[in-house]
């Protein structure tokens, strides 16, 4: 079974399945080798290392892998810090829970990506239709895992999907609300609307995030999903019209130059996908940070909600 790392702070003895975050062969002061690594699990990391370390004795590491290990924590610096005794790759047959080792979407991934596709096989608008099927068909195996952020909102794997799904089912409300919505070319923007983070973001088989590609550092996700629509809306023969209206959704979804978006929302359809992106991304951080508060108490300021302190009241959400 995982660790529960954030459980482990004064126990002499611990052992259990991780994965590893990072890892660096050094040196010691005396001459012998050893692991410098970070480890997690679903819970949170640790410092950890495997001092003496022989790679015939011991066997070689690399990052994303799940490790068995044994060991003690114990406080270095201020810090916890994982001493390992014993360490060896997850083998097949072993027994540990993989949504306890790496932060999953609470979603039925499979049945999700079914839904989208299901209702974008109603639309009526063939070019929107064939649009996000093309994407949807193209990308199926990594919409399951990939996450949605590096670091801030749907940071785990299967987050890009959760995200995207949430937003679908606000703009559904939205467009029994608000009749002047086209709700085809709605759907069809929050769809595609994060598509190219799956090329912005670079993401192992577990779902977890190593960090932006080298197009995703000189692009964004933004540029690229353009460019992306514009390659297959010239390949499908969408007709440029509709695909324009898709890309400006995609260019202007962050609302603000200061924030990401070269131009404003042009159109209700566009300005629906922005408000509700930074509603459901909101949301998420929102419940990340009050999840680790008591009643009554503040949090720290947090940055990525304009660092604003935010509240715990105490009062149950919908549905306890």
């Amino acid at each position: 079974m995982p660790m529960h790392l954030l459980e482990t702070k004064g126990q002499d003895y611990v052992q259990g399945f991780c994965i590893i975050k990072s890892l660096n062969v050094r040196t010691s002061a005396n001459g012998s080798t050893y692991l410098d690594m970070v480890v997690g699990d679903a819970g949170g990391e640790v410092a950890a290392k495997l001092w003496s370390y022989d790679k015939t004795a011991h066997g070689e590491y690399q990052p994303g892998q799940i490790i068995k290990v044994r060991g003690t924590v114990s406080e270095w610096q201020g810090r916890d810090q994982l001493k390992i005794t014993m360490i060896r790759l997850a083998a097949p047959g072993d027994d540990y829970d993989l949504m306890a080792l790496v932060p999953c979407a609470l979603i039925d991934v499979e049945q999700t990506y079914a839904d989208m596709h299901a209702l974008v096989e109603k639309f009526e608008n063939q070019d929107l239709k064939k649009l996000t099927l093309y994407f949807l068909d193209q990308n199926r195996a990594a919409l399951l895992v990939h996450p949605g952020a590096f670091k801030l909102h749907h940071a785990m794997r299967g987050g890009l999907l959760y995200h995207t799904y949430t937003i679908l089912r606000m703009a559904q409300a939205a467009c029994r609300v608000y009749p002047q919505l086209n709700p085809e070319l709605l759907y069809c923007g929050v769809i595609l609307h994060d598509m190219a983070k799956l090329h912005e973001l670079e993401a192992d088989e577990l779902g977890l995030c190593r960090g932006y590609t080298v197009a995703g550092n000189l692009l964004g996700h933004i540029a690229m999903g353009v460019a992306h629509i514009e390659t297959a809306a010239r390949e499908l023969a969408i007709d440029p019209y509709i695909a324009l209206m898709v890309e400006h959704m995609v260019l202007s979804h962050h609302g603000e130059p200061d924030t990401g978006s070269p131009v404003r929302p042009m159109f209700p359809e566009a300005d629906a996908l922005s408000e509700l992106d930074m509603l459901d991304a909101r949301m998420f951080i929102f419940s990340d940070h009050l999840r680790d508060i008591s009643s009554g108490a503040f949090t720290d300021r947090i940055w990525a909600l304009d660092n604003r302190k935010i509240f715990n009241h105490g009062l149950a959400p919908q549905g306890e």
